[in-house]
């Protein structure tokens, strides 16, 4: 796979209804001979917000890069934890049953995500068999495939829900309270509802728990300055930031992993984009 720009064909799909609820996927489609990469891309929003419109700018970027991308929309917000996994392990076995339509293979799909969306990606990756998460099966005419991913780019992923909803917390309960806090406590309460929650889904914890977990190639890029995902845990016993602390956490676990640190403004810039998209023909090569 070279360097070069890639058209593409983008179409929406419903891929799953919950009773008269339909979830949407946005399929990204590289021109040319193939097989490609895919990448399932999910959105941020602190669980709480957005859909896969917000996924455009990351999708458009991988799809030029020749990665195959579907850009979904899952239950979130007051739908609660694990709502979002339930949907989004499907969508991956969704993906692979249809990976021809995608000019990819089973073996070749991956994730990526912004902020919760990286979080998302993560925990499904590491939890492909969780019986919570795989709880809807695939329509029988379908092929059957698990939930496994081949790689994961995580973009200043909300790695660890309960440090960063106190760390939250005591910043909106500071003095000068900084403008980023917004609502964000109160989207955790929304969407996670407890503490024993949010330590439950979290990677972070997963990994210091020793859980047997799966840990595929992945990718962190951050942006710094950036105090809503790059910050220190008062409550662990790692001198460093978060990001730091996973990495060293996934690689102890025995996962490979890469740390991206760029400028906080060229965090979604072509050049950074063009990078993530580079992670995955390589980590997900198919000669296409």
């Amino acid at each position: 796979m070279t360097d070069a720009t890639h058209e593409f064909t983008t179409r929406d799909v419903e891929y799953l209804r919950h009773g008269a609820r339909g979830l949407m996927a946005r399929l990204f489609v590289p021109r040319g001979a193939g097989p490609f990469p895919a990448v399932l891309e999910l959105h941020g929003g602190a669980w709480c917000n957005g859909d896969l419109n917000e996924c455009q700018t990351y999708a458009e970027a991988l799809a030029r890069g020749g990665i195959a991308v579907a850009a979904v929309d899952f239950r979130h917000a007051g739908d609660g934890y694990p709502s979002s996994l339930v949907d989004i392990n499907y969508a991956i076995r969704w993906v692979k049953a249809h990976a021809r339509e995608l000019n990819t293979r089973p073996d070749c799909v991956g994730a990526a995500g912004q902020s919760s969306g990286g979080h998302l990606a993560m925990l499904a990756a590491m939890r492909p068999e969780d019986p919570r998460y795989g709880a809807i099966p695939l329509p029988s005419a379908m092929p059957a495939v698990d939930a496994s991913l081949a790689a994961v780019a995580m973009l200043w992923p909300v790695i660890n829900p309960l440090s960063r909803y106190r760390h939250a917390l005591r910043a909106r309960d500071s003095a000068t309270p900084p403008p980023w806090v917004g609502n964000i406590p109160d989207r955790h309460d929304l969407y996670w509802k407890t503490e024993a929650a949010m330590a439950d889904g979290n990677p972070m914890l997963a990994l210091e728990r020793g859980e047997n977990l799966r840990l595929p190639p992945a990718l962190w890029l951050q942006g710094r300055p950036d105090p809503v995902h790059d910050y220190h845990d008062p409550d662990g016993d790692f001198a460093g930031t978060e990001p730091e602390r996973f990495v060293a956490n996934y690689r102890k676990a025995g996962g490979a992993i890469e740390l991206l640190l760029v400028e906080q403004a060229e965090r979604a810039s072509a050049a950074v984009l063009g990078q993530v998209a580079g992670f995955f023909r390589t980590r997900m090569p198919t000669n296409g």
